[in-house]
């Protein structure tokens, strides 16, 4: 429990800026007014956009507030919040949320634009399964960035783990393969794949991404898949933007959400798994090893209120 504590009281401050953003907007609302009426509603709709939940989420959320508010008959607004706060994480549940790969062999691709934090979240969770007792192998299919490669076998050395690369410019579907070659002859657990964020133009990449998938599919069609999209918390809307485009070419499974402790537009992580659907699986709060943890949402809400933990009580 002390490590998950730990966790906890991280991403508590890890979100102090979206808590800052929101939640004191919100609370203010709430002690601001003496009657649950049309104005009351407005400005919290309005705290919730501005957090960075997204207009569809925070539409769902009212929605459901003002329903439980009639049901229940409350009339003070203080009396909202618990109300509020659980209709947040029914807009998030998206009941269990799988870490199969992990149990599985499998091929985890990673994908997402450059700057995100892409190769340092495999760095991290290579290391994680690592010593967890999983044989782990990285593939650097990021042939296009310069230090990419370099930074990946970094990590690999770091992780103590193997890794499977090509110099610079070479082609990515040709160290997947290799490393697909390499997984399966070495009988590995889970085959962690870098891909690139950018090439010449966003057709390419696209392309290439589907080139990928196909050479795993087609090699390894055993291997449970898991395709991770790389977001930066602090793009806001925009990270919701580039989850659409990647969906249009991947099999898009799950999100590792980067950088949280230093936004105030928490909130999005509200908005991805409300709005799109796709579980948040990851979340990143910070430069330390173990500050990408699993995500969950219960808890991501309770840290966002900075609501202890219930389990911890």
């Amino acid at each position: 429990m002390g490590e998950k504590k730990g966790f906890f009281s991280r991403l508590v401050k890890g979100l102090t800026k979206t808590r800052d953003n929101i939640v004191s907007g919100i609370d203010s609302i709430f002690s601001g007014f003496s009657a649950i009426d049309d104005d009351f509603y407005e400005e919290l709709e309005e705290a919730l956009i501005m957090g960075d939940i997204g207009i569809d989420t925070t539409m769902s959320i009212m929605e459901t507030l003002r329903q439980k508010v009639k049901e229940q008959k409350i009339k003070d607004p203080a009396e909202c919040k618990a109300l509020l706060i659980n209709s947040i994480k029914e807009q998030m549940d998206l009941g269990d949320n799988a870490y199969e790969f992990e149990n599985r062999k499998s091929v985890v691709l990673v994908i997402g634009v450059n700057g995100v934090g892409k190769t340092t979240s495999i760095g991290k969770m290579a290391e994680q399964l690592k010593m967890e007792g999983k044989s782990v192998l990285l593939a650097a299919a990021d042939t296009f960035r310069a230090a990419a490669v370099e930074q990946l076998t970094e990590w690999a050395k770091r992780a103590n783990v193997g890794i499977i690369a090509q110099k610079e410019g070479s082609d990515p579907a040709a160290v997947i393969y290799d490393a697909v070659a390499a997984a399966k002859a070495r009988n590995t657990d889970v085959l962690l794949c870098d891909t690139a964020g950018r090439l010449h133009n966003k057709k390419n990449l696209m392309e290439e991404l589907k080139k990928i998938n196909r050479i795993i599919d087609k090699e390894y069609p055993e291997a449970y898949r898991e395709n991770l999209i790389v977001l930066d918390a602090t793009t806001g809307q925009n990270a919701l933007e580039q989850a659409k485009q990647f969906r249009e070419v991947a099999d898009v499974t799950g999100i590792i959400l980067t950088k949280m402790d230093g936004t105030a537009k928490g909130g999005i992580a509200v908005a991805i798994q409300s709005e799109l659907g796709l579980p948040v699986k990851y979340i990143g709060v910070g430069e330390k090893i173990d500050d990408l943890q699993k995500f969950n949402s219960d808890e991501f809400v309770n840290a966002l209120f900075d609501r202890e933990s219930q389990e911890a009580e």
